[in-house]
């Protein structure tokens, strides 16, 4: 077999944005996956039954609908439906009370009473400049905003989040905007959580929080697919432990520093070993899978048209909660986020059996079954929800790093989401993607701008390596019909 241009390792959302970069700029690239099944965070299974799919990690995917890269990609155009629920998400409260963040602005802010104007206000402008916005937060702030907006609208409203908790005075609405902060997976509030906040919160009212029909394994179906129609090789089942197992001059590694440590050791120098060895680990994600016989039982029936609901209680609850889990201290009542996709995909639903989706913000490490768990927290806001159950499977923190060494102790940020490490991750440097190592990139959520599946991330150290190593500083096309770049000469700067 020829020698390839890149070796991609790992086929997570962003180690195939940066193959599907590189190969549309006319390289040959091979990614190399230590499952069975190409992915990452984006892989399925039939848990229960043969017939319902279960996303095994993510499974809404606001940021896949709203990021540049996904937005040239063009999933709908290559036959990946994102389909909307009728509530985004959804804060259920203690007595049938919610708060609900529906795709429309104005029946948002109309649900939330007294706090709807600020609703309106805070969200309507970031709305507006819903594009600029979401491309400056998921730029890596290295290069000037397109829209000079972004940075404009953000500025006071983050200050205004961290001092006063947006100004909200409901118990919904102040809850509904935390939980959204609670992606942040860390202690709260921050200025990390506010600008998350800020972000997923708006695109609720924007590009939505969507699910892709049939699960999220068709996003990176979608990836496979066009890597492989430009020449690129994916290897399964076999996991790299060395970089000596490589041998293109040129290798992504969609991995957390730790992992980078692991397959580099002493290649690296000694001070950037020291970098990676300080790097920090948020807190971490226990999973329960359910099969249930029919919707969760809400309290309130309008949550049940929620793709994504949090259940964290009050702002002060929501706050207890995530901060207790950053401390490392377990908590009986975590943070939970639910989805159900049959609300949005309801051929998720065969003959009556859902699937349903939940996570608990745990403590990095944390070896506790999250099927009673989580199991109590749901029942909390929906009685009778355990008599539903057909059957679950718990997966604990310390297991998902088993899982995917990209999660170390549970972390699927891969990287603590703290102010310093928001922006100058995986070590402080104006090339975040670039090791010290000649032709060797990081390329996972362990660098900007940071974790979920929007493939950012990837493509922006692709972009970093097409400029350095083979002197194309213009990025390939990715639409459909955009066809690759006459091949490249692999000529490498030492």
């Amino acid at each position: 077999m020829n020698r390839p241009d890149v070796e991609v390792v790992g086929s997570g959302p962003n180690g195939l944005a940066a193959a599907v970069t590189m190969a549309r700029a006319g390289l040959t690239v091979h990614v190399h996956e230590q499952a069975d099944t190409p992915g990452g965070g984006l892989r399925g299974e039939a848990l229960f039954d043969s017939e319902v799919w279960h996303d095994v990690c993510a499974a809404v995917h606001p940021m896949a609908a709203a990021s540049a890269f996904f937005r040239e990609f063009d999933l709908g155009a290559r036959g990946v439906d994102l389909l909307h629920p009728p509530v985004s998400y959804a804060h259920p409260l203690d007595g049938g009370v919610s708060g609900l963040a529906r795709r429309d602005l104005a029946q948002t802010a109309a649900g939330l009473g007294a706090d709807g104007p600020h609703w309106r206000r805070l969200m309507a402008p970031l709305v507006r400049h819903s594009r600029g916005v979401t491309d400056f937060v998921l730029s890596g702030q290295r290069t000037l905003p397109e829209d000079p907006a972004a940075p404009a609208l953000l500025g006071p409203r983050l200050l205004n989040h961290l001092l006063r908790g947006s100004g909200l005075r409901t118990e919904a609405g102040r809850a509904l905007l935390t939980g959204v902060a609670a992606h942040a997976v860390g202690r709260l509030p921050s200025l990390p959580g506010a600008a998350i906040a800020l972000l997923l919160g708006h695109l609720a009212h924007a590009s939505g929080w969507p699910l892709p029909r049939g699960g999220s394994v068709r996003i990176a179906e979608a990836l496979v697919a066009d890597l492989r129609a430009h020449g690129g090789v994916v290897h399964t089942g076999h996991r790299v432990t060395d970089l000596a197992e490589l041998d293109a001059p040129v290798i992504m590694l969609d991995t957390t520093p730790k992992g980078l440590l692991a397959l580099a050791g002493n290649r690296l120098p000694a001070s950037y070993r020291r970098a990676l060895g300080r790097f920090r680990y948020g807190p971490g994600a226990a999973k329960a899978d359910f099969l249930v016989s029919g919707p969760v039982p809400w309290a309130d029936p309008e949550v049940g048209r929620a793709g994504t609901v949090h259940l964290g209680g009050t702002r002060a609850q929501t706050l207890a909660a995530e901060n207790a889990a950053a401390r490392g201290e377990p908590t009986d009542e975590p943070f939970v986020l639910l989805v159900d996709p049959a609300v949005a995909d309801p051929g998720r639903a065969v003959r009556g059996r859902r699937p349903l989706w939940a996570y608990a913000h745990v403590p990095n490490g944390d070896d506790r079954d999250p099927v009673p768990l989580i199991t109590r927290r749901i029942e909390r806001y929906a009685p009778g929800f355990a008599d539903t159950v057909i059957a679950a499977r718990g997966i604990s923190a310390a297991a998902y790093e088993r899982y995917n060494p990209n999660y170390p102790g549970g972390d699927i940020g891969a990287g603590a989401i703290t102010l310093t490490q928001s922006v100058f991750r995986p070590v402080p440097t104006w090339n975040p993607y670039r090791t010290p190592l000649a032709g060797v990139y990081l390329c996972s959520a362990s660098t900007p701008p940071g974790p979920s599946v929007h493939g950012m991330c990837g493509h922006l150290a692709a972009r970093a390596a097409l400029r350095r190593e083979f002197h194309l500083s213009t990025p390939p096309p990715l639409s459909p019909g955009g066809g690759a770049k006459s091949r490249p000469t692999a000529r490498r700067t030492a």
